[in-house]
């Protein structure tokens, strides 16, 4: 099994709720993809992107063991800061 349970950021199912505009936004990047802690920055600058067009990022991950739709902040740099 890879995945416990899911949990959705507040924000993200909110916006769900109320049908509005959610970007699901994939992890492998933050993970494998860059250093930290460019992968961070990087993270961080297309979730702003997302915002500022007006819809809730969701960053999906798997931390141990449980699917994550919407990273927090923090989870978003630990995440990153564990990385290749």
């Amino acid at each position: 099994e890879i995945c416990s349970g899911i949990r959705i950021r507040g924000d993200v199912q909110a916006a769900i709720t109320v049908g509005g505009p959610v970007v699901a936004l994939e992890s492998t990047i933050i993970s494998h993809g860059m250093p930290y802690p460019q992968n961070l920055e990087t993270a961080r600058a297309v979730e702003s992107i997302v915002r500022q067009n007006g819809a809730v990022p969701a960053t999906i991950a798997i931390i141990e063991g449980e699917c994550v739709v919407g990273l927090t902040d923090e989870e978003l740099e630990r995440f990153a800061q564990l990385g290749p």
